[in-house]
């Protein structure tokens, strides 16, 4: 598993971490696990999902796991609570015993595992019997609405960059794909329900300004760009993008979660 474009944390929490957090609280409550119990975050990143548990959840204890070195260290710098620890690892061959966790939770990653398959299977394999398996990740192809209102911008103006898009690159991230991993793993009472969180932005510059921090997909693009380029997007979308009389822009976030038990 890697992170081949979030190695910027403040990038990444001006671009989707904002939004992303308010999702995690609404998986979690989701969940409705009991208090005491031992949770397992795969690919935990800097943590959200970790701090979302503690706060929600009253767990006994979390094991946060990701393959970036600096997402760790920064995921125990920001997350102080003593039942957290974080260690790096793979979610294709987690360092964690057979049946030895509760729950596993995993946010907005398993679209970058290049076998999610196998990462779901070993989420299985850790889990203790009739234990709670579940991830959620973004629906880019319809519910990412400032994904899709930047995409639309970029088709009309470079057809050649369609590639790019997540919607194409993704297709994993939707209801049924995402239940045929955990049936297929031997997850049981397997569910899809969508997350849907607001996201305002208070005025253009707030949509606009982390597209050019270089973090993920649609930033990656803009910063390739040349100035003219840049600024023919940047003037499209402000022309697309449905703008309030206050100059707000008021957008929708939609995540697909997935939930099963262990047999």
């Amino acid at each position: 598993m890697t992170h081949p474009v979030w190695a910027d944390a403040d990038a990444y929490e001006a671009y989707v971490g904002r939004w992303s957090r308010l999702v995690a609280a609404d998986f979690v409550r989701g969940l409705a696990v009991a208090p005491g119990r031992h949770w397992l975050d795969v690919g935990c990143g800097t943590g959200a999902l970790t701090a979302t548990v503690l706060a929600e959840a009253d767990p006994a204890r979390i094991t946060g796991i990701d393959p970036s070195a600096g997402f760790v260290a920064q995921a125990r710098a920001r997350v102080q609570d003593a039942r957290a620890s974080f260690h790096v690892g793979d979610a294709r061959a987690l360092p964690v015993p057979d049946r030895a966790v509760d729950v596993v939770v995993s946010g907005l990653t398993l679209n970058f595992v290049p076998e999610p398959a196998r990462a779901v299977a070993e989420f299985a394999r850790v889990v203790r019997p009739a234990g709670a398996v579940s991830a959620y990740v973004w629906d880019y192809t319809e519910g990412m609405a400032m994904m899709r209102h930047f995409w639309a911008a970029v088709a009309h103006l470079d057809p050649g960059a369609a590639g790019r898009d997540e919607a194409s690159r993704f297709s994993m991230c939707r209801p049924e794909p995402l239940r045929d991993l955990w049936v297929d793993a031997g997850l049981r009472d397997v569910s899809v329900r969508p997350v849907d969180v607001p996201t305002v932005f208070a005025d253009f510059d707030d949509y606009w300004r982390p597209f050019l921090g270089g973090q993920g997909s649609a930033p990656s693009y803009v910063t390739s760009l040349g100035e003219p380029q840049r600024a023919a997007l940047r003037d499209l979308l402000a022309a697309r993008l449905p703008i309030e009389p206050d100059g707000s822009i008021r957008l929708t976030a939609r995540a697909w979660a997935v939930a099963g038990t262990a047999p």
